[in-house]
Formats: C-alpha cells, structure tokens, sequence
C-alpha cells in the first residue's frame, strides 16, 4: 500500500495549481494524482468508480460551477478520505457554510499555506498508522 496522501486539486488557476502541487510533493508524503478546473469534472472523477484519493484540495471558485457544488458531492465520501477548502475567501461565513457540507479544514491561500502543509504531514502520518 502506497503510503503517499493521494491528493485531488480543485484549483483554475494554473500558477496557483502548480505551485501548490509543487509545494505540496516537495514538503508532505503527497502525490497529487489529478486534477480539475470545473466543478463537473472534478465530481464527476471524485466520485468516479475506481478513483483512489485520500484528501481533496477544494478552491471555491472555478472556471465552471462552484468549488460548493464539489464540496456537496464529497459529503458522501468514506470517512477516511479529507475535503479540504483551499480559498481566498476564507471568511467566517465561507467557514461555517464549509462546516455545513463536512469540510475537513479550510485554509486562506495567503496566510495558512503553512497549516495545509500541517495538515498534509499529519494526514500521511495517520495514512500510515491505520491497518
């Protein structure tokens, strides 16, 4: 069993995108194993048959469609398997409608990129330790 977090990104921006996936590989126990700029493409591979992913990167707002018509896709999800919201809009309403929808964590992209790292660590490690 591959002990990376297999992470999913929800992100339009293709700077952003590249730079988390960077961070990300280069700092966490991460591999990014897809990704999508639309919300139809990222439900339909995260609910996909066959589509092994331990956490989801989430970013509100997309090319097409919300990053909250994602988040209400994930809500179905097996209990080991994390949505995080990655946004810069991280205020206390976007906050408490995540919480509605079961979100894991959400973190600003300008200020909390080192707590998604955290986040990453701490997911892989538990990642590891379960049977």
């Amino acid at each position: 069993m591959d002990s990376r977090l297999q992470t999913y990104v929800v992100e339009d921006n293709l700077t952003i995108r590249e730079n988390l996936i960077g961070t990300l590989e280069e700092l966490t126990c991460t591999t990014v194993v897809g990704f999508a700029e639309t919300e139809d493409r990222a439900r339909a591979w995260l609910l996909g048959a066959g589509n092994e992913w331990d956490l989801a990167i989430v970013d509100l707002f997309l090319k097409q469609g919300s990053g909250l018509g994602v988040l209400q896709a994930c809500q179905s999800r097996k209990p080991t398997q994390k949505v995080v919201v990655l946004s810069n809009y991280a205020t206390p309403d976007i906050r408490r409608r995540c919480a509605e929808f079961g979100v894991d964590a959400v973190f600003d992209k300008s200020n909390e990129i080192d707590a998604l790292v955290d986040f990453c660590i701490e997911q892989s490690k538990a990642l590891r330790a379960s049977p």
